[in-house]
């Protein structure tokens, strides 16, 4: 299936085409049913994830996004997030005064999702306090893109521990971001006292499953 990960006129960490296609490609080889994505900035990934799984599944499949949606530069550059603001001059415009709108908000990611509406759940807040509140049975496969730092990803990774003893899979990006080693440092930490299994997928993604699967 040629699958190609679509931008829709806003910012995502995947700018490189191969590595949303990629993406793309590992869930449409697991098919899951009930995703979870932590981090979801503009909602690109989130439009194109929503898609594929409408496309294997009809409207027999569920979305969990969670994001803080918040336009604080001190957390931000704390959690070494995207920067929010468009390098693209024609963009600013777009969004600031032809539909004034802010691409990075709870409202404008609901809007890209809206034809999903009966399948979705986004959640704002920070993952360190939601995270503890689902139920992680539910999930089979997790796209985990939020904060970047150890602490963050390391909780992160606790709380989702129990996704991976159900047999799902947990896909961290940027495992191999050099300013950002903290999410390598978690997610090697997480591996070793878990005895879980690590595969780094395309010079980015690190792919957490469990070995007796």
């Amino acid at each position: 299936m040629n699958l190609r990960f679509k931008k829709y006129w806003r910012k995502t960490s995947l700018k490189k085409s191969q590595d949303g296609n990629f993406l793309l490609n590992h869930i449409y080889l697991l098919k899951p049913k009930n995703f979870l994505e932590v981090g979801v900035f503009h909602g690109v990934t989130s439009r194109n994830v929503c898609e594929l799984l409408h496309s294997i599944h009809g409207n027999k499949f569920k979305f969990t996004a969670i994001d803080l949606f918040l336009n604080d530069s001190k957390k931000l550059d704390e959690e070494i997030a995207p920067q929010t603001k468009f390098s693209n001059p024609l963009k600013n415009i777009y969004y600031r005064y032809i539909i004034k709108s802010d691409p990075y908000s709870y409202e404008s990611v609901l809007k890209l999702l809206k034809k999903f509406n009966n399948n979705i759940n986004i959640i704002k807040g920070d993952s360190n306090d939601i995270l503890k509140k689902l139920e992680m049975s539910e999930f089979d496969y997790v796209f985990l893109d939020g904060g970047h730092k150890y602490e963050t990803v390391k909780n992160d990774l606790e709380c989702l521990k129990n996704v991976i003893k159900n047999n799902g899979t947990i896909l961290c990006d940027d495992y191999n971001l050099t300013y950002a080693s903290g999410i390598k440092k978690g997610i090697d930490e997480f591996i070793l006292d878990n005895n879980f299994n690590l595969r780094i997928l395309n010079d980015r993604f690190a792919e957490i499953t469990n070995k007796s699967k």
